[in-house]
């Protein structure tokens, strides 16, 4: 795999992945399950109030081409094609929605020591055309994303990037909403051993004249559990605990409490994914 400075969607990344991913306020649960043939089948099923959504995906590899379909309850079957390095440091992607024939769209990634470029164009007669790139290295990179209608002439999304990182530290700034709204994130290594970790989000919007801050950390209680927790400026305090009780295979229970509102009831998520 080729090191440099990554795509525009790793700036910031290790910092979003501390204070939101693995939270869940509803009940989910997945399983995988693997054919003799090498297909891997994907059953996952979503509660969420009273409503229940469910899926079914199947993944196969054939050298260096993989191939993703996806059936939900709505009967929409999503395909993803993906070509692995036809050309050393590039990734080509194709995916599509039956029914919705304005799905369509070709995605090509290229990865370069000191450049990584991410470009798709929607397969309709007036496409969407993204295109998002970054330059610098493993210390210092910077970046833009960019979205163009061209069936209205306008650019629907403008955004840039600033990285920083060093060996247990990692800074970013992000100005999105075409200029609206400025995010400055960090994400710090305390304990390399336990994957002890701190991280923060700030985030102003210009036109709503509004700050958003967010903190939290995560830690390895042993190899097999880990812990997160974090907090916002509205009040918002989340917590949870997720445990490797076989290989791949995850349970998690997460809970929210709005410390504004202490009467409330707390939020309480599971989301179990069982893998061979």
């Amino acid at each position: 795999m080729v090191k440099g400075p990554g795509l525009y969607s790793d700036i910031g990344k290790k910092a979003r992945d501390l204070l939101y991913r693995d939270y869940v306020s509803d009940h989910k649960f997945t399983v995988t399950t693997y054919s003799t043939t090498g297909v891997a089948i994907t059953s996952s099923g979503l509660k969420k109030g009273e409503l229940f959504l469910a899926d079914v995906s199947t993944q196969l590899k054939n050298k260096n081409i993989t191939t993703d379909v996806k059936v939900d309850t709505n009967s929409n079957v999503y395909t993803t094609i993906t070509v692995d390095e036809p050309a050393p440091g590039l990734k080509t992607i194709v995916s599509f929605v039956i029914p919705d024939q304005k799905s369509g769209k070709v995605e090509l990634q290229y990865l370069h020591e000191y450049a990584g470029i991410n470009t798709s164009i929607g397969l309709t007669a007036s496409p969407l055309v993204n295109f998002s790139g970054v330059a610098g290295n493993n210390t210092v990179a910077l970046g833009t994303d960019l979205s163009f209608d061209t069936a209205t002439g306008n650019f629907t999304k403008c955004n840039a990037g600033l990285s920083f990182c060093t060996a247990d530290l990692i800074a970013s700034l992000a100005l999105n909403d075409k200029g609206d709204t400025i995010s400055a994130s960090y994400y710090h290594t305390v304990k390399p051993v336990t994957n002890t970790a701190v991280g923060a989000e700030l985030t102003h919007s210009f036109s709503g004249n509004e700050n958003t801050l967010t903190i939290g950390t995560q830690h390895l209680l042993d190899p097999l559990t880990t812990v997160k927790a974090r907090v916002n400026s509205y009040g918002k305090a989340s917590a949870l605990i997720q445990h490797e009780w076989r290989p791949k295979s995850l349970f998690t229970i997460s809970g929210e409490v709005d410390t504004r509102a202490i009467e409330k009831s707390a939020k309480i998520g599971l989301a179990v994914a069982l893998k061979p």
